[in-house]
């Protein structure tokens, strides 16, 4: 089979934490006849899996290299502390940076927060991931700055999590290789700008509209005489000859009838 020949499909990478959901069900009502395929990706390694064509397009981390590739931020998450339960931070509803100085704050070495500089103390050694740094807050070992998702995505029932000021944030955004624009990639693009069917670029989704039809004349207004002038009617020595201008012969003629009619004796 040659790649003309291919059935056309659509592959969607996404970092943890975004969740696609809505954006997949929209692509399967407008193109149920082109499959979508998800790929799931740590964040460091989303933009390479892009360039290498591992997708067609994919939800990322900003920032990505925008030499090759394309990005439309979508949106920018808070930033939250994930602690144990009966951690002393449970008990308020926010904390800033500067009240972690003496704690330790885990770094895992896919952290998706550009700190300029970390807060609180350094760990020993970095985690390798999120999920092992998450495993040490459960044991106490230390506390953990996440994007809010993140904090949800690694959910157990002996952490919680706390909204975190003065650290960074994270943005999401969608982002493609700009060589590799399709019409499936713009079909995309619309739907997660929340383009409508007929308004989505690269596909003709939506059926020419009709002419609009004109209304049909009423028989009374095509029937109604201009002003000042007689009708075929009146012509005859109807009621509109009656009302046309003086000299028409048809109403001469109508007014002469009337008073040469011989009168009937008793």
């Amino acid at each position: 089979m040659t790649g003309s020949e291919a059935t056309p499909s659509f592959r969607l990478a996404y970092v943890p934490g975004v969740t696609p959901t809505k954006w997949v069900r929209i692509w399967n009502e407008r193109l149920p006849d082109i499959p979508l395929s998800l790929v799931a990706v740590p964040a460091a390694e989303a933009s390479a899996l892009l360039l290498d064509g591992g997708a067609d397009a994919g939800f990322v981390r900003l920032p990505v290299d925008r030499t090759d590739l394309s990005a439309i931020p979508l949106y920018t998450e808070a930033t939250v502390v994930v602690i144990p339960k009966d951690h002393l931070v449970a008990a308020v509803d926010e904390v800033s940076v500067e009240e972690l100085a003496d704690e330790i704050v885990l770094h895992p070495l896919d952290d998706t927060l550009g700190w300029e500089r970390l807060p609180g103390r350094p760990a020993i050694e970095r985690p390798a991931t999120t999920t092992d740094a998450i495993e040490l807050v459960a044991a106490g070992v230390g506390v953990l700055a996440v994007p809010q998702s993140l904090a949800r995505l690694h959910h157990r029932k002996d952490l919680t999590y706390r909204p975190l000021s003065g650290a960074p944030e994270s943005r999401i955004a969608l982002s493609w290789p700009e060589e590799r624009t399709t019409d499936l990639v713009e079909d995309f693009i619309g739907i997660v700008r929340g383009r409508t069917v007929n308004s989505t670029r690269g596909r003709s989704t939506a059926p020419a509209e009709k002419p609009k039809r004109k209304a049909p004349e009423t028989g009374g207004a095509r029937r109604k005489p201009a002003a000042g002038a007689g009708s075929g009617k009146g012509a005859r020595g109807g009621s509109g000859g009656a009302k046309g201008a003086k000299g028409s012969r048809g109403a001469k003629g109508a007014a002469g009838a009337k008073r040469g009619k011989p009168r009937r004796r008793p």
